[in-house]
């Protein structure tokens, strides 16, 4: 299995979304990160991070709060936010960000 750096330092965009099974704002951002993947496809990597499962990843990445969602390419962090996102919003955040086309 590849490991969480080698999963970031791709070429291709990876949405990491830091959360918690018990986090209500999680649980809502779950079906439209779903949305979102259906929308992009294999255009970007959509990667969820069980924050009490990975405590120690969550904190070398500083996460204080859930959802937290971090995009990154070629290894290098494009753009940090906390809390929930439309499907809209997010596709905009993609395409201004990470330059994805749809």
């Amino acid at each position: 299995m590849a490991s969480f750096q080698d999963i970031i330092s791709s070429n291709k965009p990876v949405l990491v979304d830091f959360f918690a099974t018990w986090c209500g704002p999680c649980q809502m951002l779950s079906p439209i990160l779903k949305e979102v993947k259906d929308t992009l496809g294999d255009t970007i990597t959509i990667l969820k991070i069980d924050v009490d499962k990975n405590q120690s990843l969550a904190s070398d990445f500083q996460v204080r709060g859930v959802p937290t969602l971090i995009l990154y390419q070629n290894g290098q962090q494009l753009w940090r936010q906390s809390g929930v996102f439309s499907h809209a919003q997010l596709i905009q955040i993609l395409k201004d960000k990470a330059q994805i086309h749809v």
